[in-house]
């Protein structure tokens, strides 16, 4: 057979089921990255080619994983409705503040005591870990914009997706250096505070804030004739994406933070204009077909032998990292808010893992000699397979359980023109 035929009839299955399948997931307590994962692993498992263990393939792998990670930021941006604030983002803020450093100190501590890993790669599968994934949280978050579907949990868990990729990256950085300079402080500790956590902090918000404040004029204040949103092309959202991205890493700030800022500016240009809806949508379908390769290529590596460097104490510590550290984490994150007990604890529970902690360690092993490539990715594979699972079969019950209860109390989402 032709390899290029072959390839033209996978790619057009592929963006078939990309369009259908998640219509056909819908009623069922399934979600399309549990079958991306499951077919993956039988095709590949099935084939006598080779494998794609992300270790055999670091470059790409961090490539890949990165594009798919900021479309996804610009789609969580977009179909935000609620204005940012500090009040009315508090619930992101206390997850964001709290439990995330509480989360990565977790993870780090369970990965020293259980599997005896140094300082630095405990640390690095700690800032790994900790975010909540912005591709594949989309069945825990909010709808479309203007769509109204905007109830706490959703916001919440939305806006942590979108900001907390960005706020990991110090904890990285510092991994990263523990590993160059054998775990010793020194003056690289204040090159890390003032590069890699002022600087580069400070640069991807100004940037994001920048590039989107000018998008948003072009797109909705200039004169009509030549407005940017009267092209209706939805392929704009890339150029937003990739312009925010690329010039906040030219000034060496953080990419993954400027792009969802950029995408909050863009929506908070023009909140109510239709244009929203192209770019959503087209960032979405974007973002989803990049996630359906990934997970599949995902399958092969898990089929070729990822999680084969595992023993019991990686899996009792994948166990816990999921079912302990991310749940108490944001438990006590939430204490003393307003928040009713059940959507607290979807909060704390729905913490999804993925293509954005396969990113931050393909990073930090392309730039550091960690020394536990394989038993960091097997882990780290083991914690995503069982979040992708887990989260995918109970999210669907969930979600309806809190969505029915609101409905019988009268409580409509929050959303805020």
């Amino acid at each position: 057979m032709n390899p290029y035929i072959v390839l033209l009839a996978g790619t057009g299955a592929l963006i078939l089921l990309v369009a259908w399948l998640p219509m056909a997931l819908k009623e069922l307590p399934l979600s399309l990255p549990m079958f991306c994962v499951a077919f993956g692993f039988a095709a590949f498992g099935l084939s006598a080619g080779d494998t794609p263990h992300p270790l055999h393939y670091p470059a790409v792998t961090e490539r890949l994983t990165e594009l798919v990670v900021i479309v996804a930021l610009t789609s969580a941006g977009l179909k935000l409705d609620r204005r940012f604030g500090w009040h009315s983002w508090m619930l992101t803020w206390r997850l964001l503040g709290l439990a995330m450093p509480l989360s990565i100190a977790g993870i780090a501590l369970v990965a020293h005591w259980l599997l005896g890993l140094g300082p630095a790669a405990a640390l690095l599968l700690g800032a790994a870990l900790a975010p909540t994934d912005p591709v594949l949280a989309s069945d825990v978050q909010v709808g479309p914009p203007r769509s109204g579907e905007e109830d706490e949990v959703r916001f919440t868990l939305t806006a942590e997706a979108g900001l907390n990729d960005g706020l990991a990256f110090p904890f990285v950085h510092l991994a990263i250096g523990l590993s160059l300079n054998d775990a010793l402080p020194g003056e690289w500790v204040w090159d890390w505070a003032a590069v890699d956590v002022v600087w580069k902090l400070g640069a991807g918000i100004a940037a994001g804030w920048a590039v989107g404040s000018a998008l948003g004029w072009l797109s909705f204040r200039v004169p009509n004739r030549a407005r940017l949103s009267r092209t209706g092309d939805g392929f704009v959202a890339l150029g937003v994406t990739f312009l925010a991205y690329g010039v906040t890493e030219l000034v060496h700030g953080y990419g993954f933070l400027a792009v969802f800022v950029a995408a909050l500016r863009l929506r908070a240009a023009e909140r109510h204009h239709r244009y929203h809806d192209r770019l959503h949508d087209f960032a979405e379908q974007t973002e989803r077909l990049l996630m359906m390769v990934l997970l599949v290529l995902f399958g092969g590596a898990l089929a070729g032998g990822l999680l084969d460097p595992l023993d019991w104490w990686g899996v009792l510590a994948a166990v816990m990292f999921l079912f302990v550290v991310r749940p108490l984490a944001g438990w006590v994150a939430l204490l003393g808010t307003a928040a009713p007990l059940e959507e607290r604890a979807a909060i704390s529970f729905f913490g999804i893992r993925g293509l954005g902690s396969f990113y931050y360690l393909a990073f930090a092993l392309n730039q550091a000699p960690f020394g536990h490539g394989e038993r960091l990715w097997a882990v780290l594979g083991l914690t995503v397979v069982v979040s992708i699972a887990l989260h995918g079969v109970t999210v669907t019950p969930a979600m309806r359980l809190l969505d029915a209860k609101r409905r019988r109390q009268g409580v409509l989402p929050l959303v805020q023109p």
